[in-house]
């Protein structure tokens, strides 16, 4: 199953990276791409977890764009932000 979200508060590769490791680690997904200039997450999974995968966007602070975005959202991927550039 290939999935397209958009999401909210996407800046950087930094932030990228954060997605990637946060979402390649939900069972039964198998790639993870990031289109930055997009805001767009695109996932290939085995299995139908869809709102596992936006739930765990929100958690790192990337909801997905129609959901909220608080300021919770933003201060937490800013840090995923730092996060992800010192992992990278």
């Amino acid at each position: 199953m290939k999935t397209q979200i958009q999401i909210e508060n996407l800046k950087c590769g930094g932030c990228a990276a954060t997605i990637k490791k946060g979402i390649i680690g939900i069972a039964g997904v198998n790639e993870v791409e990031v289109d930055v200039e997009k805001s767009i997450v695109s996932i290939s999974s085995e299995n139908d977890n869809l709102q596992e995968i936006k739930l765990k966007l929100s958690k790192l602070g990337y909801p997905e764009v129609g959901d909220k975005n608080t300021i919770v959202h933003k201060a937490k991927s800013f840090v995923s932000c730092a996060v992800g550039r010192m992992d990278s």
